[in-house]
């Protein structure tokens, strides 16, 4: 249901550009430093790509984690086994942390202590944690984290829902198929750039002042799901509508993808729970932090299209 379409090679994040972009406002940009090296977990996934890209240009040496370790490049780390969380960790002054699948899920609490215990044992320094905006049960899982991880600084960035899942997530399928089949009502959304996203990421793990930091980030303009798919149309050329559907259909619609049953019933709910309209207003937190305003989902649908995401 993925596919990674977006080349982000054609873009260059010198140590100059970067700092003109904004990293995190005057104040931090005149206290940033290129830090000893960072753990980004889930480092081969659409936002720890973009992380271990970003970090790699500023010149500060990144560990990436993933399940397939060092046959991808990286070193070994999968959350479901914590034996090789510390010899990941070893020597490193920060992380961040991409919990998969959601910060939602059972056990994801558990999960964030255990790292908590472990970062806290290693002697990290800092951790920027990947959380879900208006997600109580992600909420529970910070906390989790939060204390457990004892005098390591603990910066949180919530997300709205990832305009990317459009052009290289799972709804690119649908996009492609010419129907938008989702549990989203009405209910309009503030998508998120992952680009943005990334930005904050690597301005809290390399900028001073964000430690004990809550970032709720969202682009700049709500849309509901009809209005978003008028706008991947005319980007990508072709028809796209939504088609609304309850949270068991869509259910169904995963599981014809090759979705566990399990995972396409939390999924859908998670996803219907969400998109009921209470995470539809817009914050500034993108532009708190760059210094610069979050992009508009009408630049990521013409990007997308120029970097071929929908040709297929």
């Amino acid at each position: 249901m993925t596919k990674n379409t977006a080349d982000e090679t054609k873009k260059t994040y010198t140590k100059q550009t970067y700092t003109k972009q904004g990293a995190a406002g005057s104040t931090a940009r005149e206290g940033a430093r290129v830090m000893g090296t960072v753990l980004v977990t889930s480092g081969t996934g659409k936002t720890g790509r973009r992380v271990t890209e970003r970090l790699t240009a500023l010149g500060v040496p990144v560990r990436a984690g993933s399940r397939a370790g060092s046959r991808a490049g990286g070193v070994p780390f999968d959350w479901q086994d914590e034996s090789g969380w510390a010899a990941a960790l070893d020597g490193t002054e920060a992380a961040y942390v991409a919990y998969y699948p959601d910060l939602a899920v059972p056990g994801a609490a558990g999960a964030m202590a255990a790292f908590g215990r472990v970062a806290a044992a290693s002697g990290l320094r800092r951790v920027v944690l990947l959380s879900g905006r208006g997600e109580p049960q992600a909420a529970v899982a910070e906390e989790a984290l939060r204390g457990a991880c004892g005098e390591v600084e603990l910066t949180v960035v919530r997300s709205a829902f990832f305009a990317q899942n459009f052009s290289e997530g799972a709804l690119l399928d649908s996009v492609l198929g010419g129907e938008l089949v989702f549990p989203a009502g009405s209910a309009a959304e503030p998508f998120l750039d992952i680009d943005d996203l990334a930005d904050v990421v690597v301005a809290a793990l390399t900028g001073d002042g964000h430690a004990g930091a809550v970032y709720e980030l969202t682009g700049p303009r709500s849309l509901t799901f009809e209005e978003a798919a008028a706008e991947l149309g005319r980007a990508a050329g072709r028809p796209v509508r939504y088609v609304p559907v309850s949270g068991p259909a869509y259910a169904e619609v995963l599981e014809g993808f090759g979705v566990s049953g399990p995972e396409a019933g939390f999924l859908a709910e998670l996803f219907a729970t969400l998109l009921d309209g209470h995470n539809s207003a817009t914050t500034d937190d993108v532009k708190r932090v760059l210094g610069r305003e979050a992009k508009e989902f009408t630049a990521f649908t013409r990007e997308a299209a120029r970097d071929g995401a929908w040709h297929g």
